[in-house]
């Protein structure tokens, strides 16, 4: 599953342009009636709803019995919005029972039988709603080793949230409203759909046959083998029986949609489904989709073992996108685009979010992880396979450039106290939804890139082959991916040591967080010592820690990568000869921070400034990263941030310049004095003078284009508000019909947003716009207007009436971030609170990006003391990782204005004077 809410909002569903309205607008640099059952094990004996002792007092479901095939049929009324059903599960009984303990939540359980050999006979039910359990009981033992059956009947609301069966909507361009029902089952949501054993441990097949109306179709995991005519004008879709797999991958949908399809070299028939209106928007994504399954199928050698994957265009969807086996589910953000009105990043963003879910269709589907601790198995792997796979096939798209981005996210987050470990116990829904997060999808992806490059590509290939072989529509933990990795490995490592991946790897997944490894050179001698990167005054907290760190570094002397396995707290290198510089973590393949003591931050900074391109981009803008980071945890003077920064009005290459912009523009918030703008805009005005305002370039020079114009703009700089107003005039006057170069429109909206006829007219647009990518910039300008009656679009958000309730996290936090509408978004969420976790469910990726996402520009003692309030008080969070997060990044907020905000002022003072002498 693919997150939609994430601070560079996962450059799946936005530009890399709306990445930088987020950060423009930081104040400084750092996540009916929900029903959560109870941690672990309830504090008394669990009692079921009627009165009786239920007969099982465990989260986790017991291990007695399993599984082995569902036969299920569904009747969604889309009329009535609600659903019946009747479920048939084979069983294998391990050990002598009379209860049969599953999951089902909020339905009505009726006519429960057990069909034995002996014949059929009723069960008694009990229900304990506070784990989302039914037990059914039998008057006789049921016996281990045979098999056994159960059926139960079933009815249900169709969901109002975005999790198990629930409606959708649109509106046709006529205005028309019409009505569909979708699945989204991952993690804990099929018991909302129909009785199961839903931990991803207990697969199963499953044969489905879902009744409707002519007017719609319905498709599921698998291909449809026959329609029923039945009574009442119905018919019955009977598709064919699944693989064996996890309930979360369980899919379906009813609708009106139409579809698209082609067939891969390997026979595999493509499909891409969207709503009637938009189905010409489909083309990129079936050609993306065919590439990519093709390329997965050859890179795994492993063939796709279903005979169709369907790709679907879900109106309302909360994730970025779901790999439902056979039936990936998407916003329409993620799947549609228009070569005319999409931009350079829509693409890319689109391909993206397609590689991660056809990926799942081995990491995740084919091979899947045993419980959700180990989460990362899925989602880390799936973000490291988008940008392996996009490089060979789409190499225009030069994915690489974007990278290093996963792996800033995950540091922001793994540097507070309140991270977690990639792999962590997890037990209630709440925690497991927790753990759909930047630790677990992008340091996952990082650690694996850093493995990947210290193992050699072609083993890593290997080894990652042979695990999904063996692993094969069965589940693992950790150790059986560093076992296969191993095993190949002793194979490639020409060492006397012995390589053990495992003993390397739980050092970077058992353990929360990540190191900073400090480099002191002394002549030939280099003197290296590690600890705990920690934004905390609690020095105490980075005791204990310890990782196994394959370092990489260059020299003045070559440019040769040399390695070495950093395994003890502290070690001493010695280069053949003496150097003027040494850089560690060549390209910023491993996931750590580097400190150069003594004199080698001036030495870095010497380079830079006179040659900076004898080191790469991403070298470049890891040094950009770690010096600002490092200033806020003391090790180094904002001074030296500052003078390394200086050389940036040389920089061109994208990687580096949005770094530096994303550590250099908080500042500007904080010192709201012009100073500070003047002083961004003059590192940047030669590459920002240099840009067309055109579509041509490669997709890192367009990207790069959006970014830097969006920036001028914003920051008031004359030349690039002179041509956005001109734009926009000529566009408005057309009535929207002359065609804006794309990758600048939003710059251009940006601006047209700041009147109100402007926005009132980007609105209209919004209104009846069918091109989600347009839609999409429309509404991120709106959101940062400086007309603050206008921010009132979170409510129009809130109730989906013109905007969709699953924009409404981008919408508030877009809000936040803006200088106009921070209190305006704290007062919105506030007062929404009970409504939002009825639509977005706790724990939820949503709710948690709102929360920080509203918070983390807050920088004194009297806005720390109001969120504190708040959580204590209206605001009821089953877990407590997003408030931890919230307190700490405030605090640190605090640590840092109270510590550098007279040395920022002191240096801009000092830079000022120098500049005027030098005028003279």
């Amino acid at each position: 599953m693919l997150n939609s809410c994430r601070c560079f909002v996962l450059q799946v569903l936005f530009s890399t342009m709306f990445g930088l309205l987020l950060v423009l607008c930081v104040l400084l640099p750092p996540s009916p009636g929900a029903q959560i059952p109870n941690q672990g094990q309830p504090k008394h004996p669990p009692i079921a709803t009627n009165g009786e002792r239920f007969p099982w007092d465990q989260m986790r479901l017991p291990q007695t019995i399993s599984p082995l095939h569902y036969d299920l049929t569904i009747h969604p009324n889309l009329t009535t919005q609600d659903f019946t059903g009747v479920v048939r599960i084979s069983l294998d009984v391990h050990e002598d029972t009379s209860a049969v303990i599953l999951h089902a939540k909020q339905m009505e359980i009726s006519n429960v039988l057990l069909l034995a050999p002996e014949g059929a006979r009723p069960l008694k039910v009990l229900e304990y709603p506070g784990f989302h359990q039914l037990a059914l009981i039998s008057d006789s033992v049921l016996t281990k080793g045979r098999k056994y059956e159960v059926q139960l009947e079933f009815a249900a609301n169709l969901s109002d949230s975005f999790h198990g069966f629930y409606k959708s909507s649109y509106r046709t361009s006529s205005g028309e409203v019409r009505t569909l029902a979708s699945t989204q089952f991952e993690a804990t949501f099929a018991r909302g759909a129909f009785p199961c054993f839903d931990e991803p441990a207990f697969k199963a097949n499953f044969t489905v046959q879902i009744i409707r109306e002519p007017r719609h179709i319905a498709v599921s995991n698998m291909p449809k083998v026959k329609t029923v005519v039945l009574p009442g004008d119905l018919l019955e879709d009977h598709f064919d029986t699944t693989v064996k797999m996890s309930t979360y991958l369980v899919a379906y949908i009813v609708s009106d949609f139409l579809s698209v399809s082609r067939t891969t070299q390997h026979g595999v028939k493509i499909s891409i489904y969207a709503v009637p209106e938009k189905i010409n928007q489909t083309a990129f994504a079936l050609d993306a989709a065919v590439k990519l399954l093709d390329f997965y199928d050859d890179y795994f050698d492993i063939p796709y073992p279903l005979p169709k994957q369907d790709l679907a265009a879900i109106p309302d969807f909360q994730s970025g996108a779901m790999e439902n086996w056979g039936l990936t589910t998407y916003r329409e953000t993620g799947l549609l685009f228009d070569p005319d009105k999409s931009s350079a990043s829509d693409k890319l963003s689109i391909t993206k979010v397609i590689a991660h879910e056809l990926a799942h269709q081995w990491f995740g589907n084919l091979v899947t992880m045993e419980w959700w601790n180990d989460l990362w198995l899925n989602e880390g792997f799936a973000k490291f396979m988008e940008f392996i796979s996009l490089d060979i096939t789409y190499p225009e798209l030069h994915v690489d450039d974007f990278f290093l981005n996963k792996c800033f996210e995950a540091m922001e987050v793994d540097s507070l106290s309140s991270s977690h470990p990639v792999s962590t116990p997890v037990e209630n829904p709440t925690q497991i939804q927790e753990m759909f997060d930047d630790v677990s999808y992008d340091k996952g992806a990082c650690i694996l890139n850093m493995l990947r490059d210290f193992l050699t590509p072609e083993a890593f290939e290997i080894g990652i082959i042979r695990y999904l072989k063996r692993y094969s529509y069965q589940n693992t933990v950790n150790s059986h991916l560093w076992e296969s990795l191993t095993d190949v490995s002793d194979e490639w490592w020409y060492s006397d040591d012995e390589l053990d991946v495992r003993a390397i790897m739980d050092t970077w997944t058992l353990q929360e967080g990540f190191p900073l490894v400090t480099v002191e050179v002394k002549g030939r001698e280099v003197r290296l010592s590690q600890e705990r990167f920690l934004r905390t005054d609690d020095h105490s907290l980075t005791e204990g820690f310890l990782w196994q760190i394959p370092l990489t570094y260059m020299t003045s002397a070559s440019n040769t990568i040399h390695r070495f396995l950093l395994k003890t707290k502290s070690d001493v290198l010695y280069l053949p000869e003496e150097v003027e510089w040494v850089k560690f973590n060549v390209n910023m393949s491993g996931y750590y921070m580097v400190h150069y003591a003594g004199d080698g931050w001036n030495s870095i900074i010497k380079l830079l400034q006179h040659n900076h391109k004898a080191l790469s981009g991403n070298d470049r803008a890891s040094l950009i990263q770690n010096v600002f980071q490092l200033v806020s945890v003391g090790k180094v003077s904002l001074d030296t941030a500052l003078e390394l920064s200086l050389y940036l009005s040389n920089e061109t290459e994208i990687m580096a310049v949005t770094r530096g912009f994303g550590e250099l523009v908080p500042l500007y918030k904080l010192m709201e004095k012009r100073d500070m703008t003047g002083y961004i805009v003059e590192l940047f005005r030669d590459l920002i003078d240099q840009q067309q305002w055109s579509d041509s370039g490669s997709v890192s020079e367009r990207v790069l284009r959006s970014y830097l114009l969006l920036f001028a703009c914003f920051m008031n700089y004359e030349p690039c508000v002179r041509k956005a107003i001109q734009l926009f005039s000529q566009w408005k006057e057309s009535d929207g019909t002359v065609s804006l170069p794309v990758d600048v429109s939003m710059a251009v909206f940006v601006i047209g947003a700041r009147t109100p006829e402007g926005w009132d007219f980007l609105f209209e647009k919004y209104r009846n716009s069918l091109q989600m990518s347009l839609k999409s910039r429309y509404k991120s300008a709106m959101a940062i207007s400086p007309l603050q009656d206008k921010l009132q679009m979170m409510e129009q958000s809130l109730h989906g009436e013109v905007m969709k309730t699953q924009d409404l996290p981008d919408v508030v936090v877009s809000v936040a971030k803006n200088p106009r509408g921070y209190k305006l978004a704290w007062d919105f969420l506030r007062a929404s609170w009970v409504t939002l976790v009825k639509k977005f469910d706790l724990g939820s990726n949503a709710l948690s990006y709102m929360v920080t996402g509203v918070t983390n520009q807050y920088s004194t003692r009297e806005m720390l003391q109001e969120v504190s309030d708040a959580f204590s008080g209206s605001f009821v969070l089953q877990g407590d990782s997003c408030i931890q997060q919230t307190y700490e990044t405030i605090e640190d907020n605090i640590r840092w204005t109270d510590t550098n905000l007279p040395l920022l002022q002191s240096w801009l003072n000092k830079r000022s004077r120098r500049a005027t002498h030098e005028d003279l």
